[in-house]
């Protein structure tokens, strides 16, 4: 059977693999970036763990909550506000949390004296807003996850407030913590491809997930929570901005829905996948297929931990719920391709696309400089020296979440936070609002036609 490159390499070990198949020269260890130990010269030991509220327990809650779990010595959760009684319940449970800290709304979170150092918040884009204000306001730090609002407004008044009470505020923009989006901005600053010249940067957000996310999911509706590109790619904006480190002067996007509309859907379908759909079987977005017989994506049921249970749990989900609707029958207005162009400030030009008919996801970067060029596919990239001829290889594959930048960016933050220095943070406030207001000008631009100013 053949085997790809990377199997290969893997198997041979990086170097010998690189030298066989291509010649290219590989830096061993060039992405020894420490993810979790002193090792890391601006690593600070906290002298005693920071204490957390985390105002919503789904998903992502239990991602930055879960680091508590594995270095106590840094992170205590305390607190918890969620309103789904069975993840309150199991969120407590896991982190112990005493019943009088624990609440169903993150209102009743600060009609308490602070009681923390800090808030997680990790709730719907939509109520992002709310919490953040009124934790800054009662003094607590902030780890907010991105998008920090569905307003522009919003998130400028959340920066005014930040500023005024000298609070720290992270937005999570994990992928600036990724050691491969790290390294590949450490070439770029370095110089090694001369001038940047132009950027070519894809989003392949992978069919299923656009299906699940975007169609069925939490944000099918732009007007109650996010524009598609600030929901899902002010990450790529974000990361944009940071690999050129020059401000972003106008950009102009173009988007639509193509495929998940009601004129697509196949003769024979129904409105729920399992009521009768004579193309079920060979559909790729066949709720049945992904959530029931291929057990995909499922977190979002908050399963009973009796297997015997989940399959008849399943099934009645996706009776009473969108995730069992038609994608072709959802009341879905989120484009499911989006593309936009950018120049930065010395005339430095960048196209973003963001893309759901993909088969696979994984963040597709090119960069173009007056000395040399880099590839890159969110695993390993390759630069090549115009000047030398030399190509060389720099491979950092990963399984952790974003790259391995989730746990590295709440080590960041807590770091800030124990130190009480802002400046620590890779992703602070100012940086996240400019990435926005890149997304909302670009929001503009479509509705539009028209290039639009950006303006911070």
């Amino acid at each position: 059977m053949p085997i790809s490159r990377r199997q290969l390499l893997k198997t041979l070990g990086t170097a010998t693999g690189a030298a066989i198949l291509s010649g290219f020269s590989v830096e061993q260890n060039f992405f020894h970036i420490p993810l979790l130990s002193a090792e890391n010269p601006l690593y600070k030991k906290p002298s005693k763990p920071i204490t957390v509220v985390t105002i919503g327990a789904g998903a992502r809650g239990n991602v930055y909550g879960d680091y508590a779990l594995s270095y106590p010595d840094e992170l205590d959760v305390v607190g918890v506000a969620e309103p789904i009684s069975l993840r309150n319940e199991r969120y407590t449970n896991k982190h112990k949390i005493d019943d009088a800290n624990r609440f169903t709304t993150w209102e009743q979170v600060f009609t308490r004296p602070k009681f923390a150092d800090a808030v997680l918040i990790t709730t719907p884009d939509n109520l992002h807003y709310g919490p953040c204000m009124a934790a800054l306001k009662a003094g607590y730090d902030v780890l907010l996850e991105k998008p920090i609002s569905p307003s522009e407004k919003e998130c400028r008044d959340i920066l005014a407030l930040a500023k005024k009470t000298g609070r720290i505020v992270a937005v999570c923009h994990v992928l600036r913590y990724a050691p491969y989006f790290e390294k590949l901005r450490e070439v770029l600053q370095s110089g090694a491809i001369g001038e940047i010249v132009s950027i070519q940067h894809m989003e392949p957000i992978e069919h299923i997930h656009m299906s699940h996310s975007y169609v069925r999911g939490n944000w099918h509706d732009k007007n109650a929570t996010t524009p598609i590109i600030l929901a899902k790619s002010c990450h790529d904006l974000d990361i944009l901005r940071w690999l050129v480190g020059k401000p972003c002067k106008k950009i102009v996007a173009m988007g639509s829905i193509k495929w998940f509309k009601s004129e697509n859907a196949p003769a024979g379908s129904t409105d729920r996948c399992m009521n009768g759909c004579a193309v079920e079987s060979n559909c790729p977005y066949s709720a049945m297929k992904i959530y029931y017989r291929n057990r995909q994506r499922t977190y979002v049921f908050d399963l009973p931990e009796d297997k015997e249970k989940q399959g008849d749990y399943i099934l009645e989900k996706l009776r009473t719920t969108n995730y069992g609707r038609c994608v072709y029958r959802m009341d879905n207005n989120q484009e499911d391709h989006y593309i936009a162009s950018m120049e930065f400030e010395g005339g430095i030009t960048a196209n973003f696309s963001m893309e759901a008919f993909t088969s696979y996801d994984g963040r597709r970067t090119r960069v173009m400089g007056s000395m040399g060029d880099v590839v890159g596919d969110m695993e390993k990239f390759t630069h090549t020296d115009f000047r030398t001829g030399k190509s060389t290889v720099y491979d950092n594959s990963s399984g952790d979440g974003h790259g391995g930048g989730d746990w590295r960016l709440l080590r960041n933050w807590l770091q800030a936070v124990s130190q009480h220095k802002p400046e620590l943070l890779t992703s602070t406030i100012d940086a996240s609002i400019e990435s926005h207001v890149m997304g909302f000008m670009a929001e503009k631009s479509r509705k539009t036609g028209r290039i639009e100013s950006v303006r911070v």
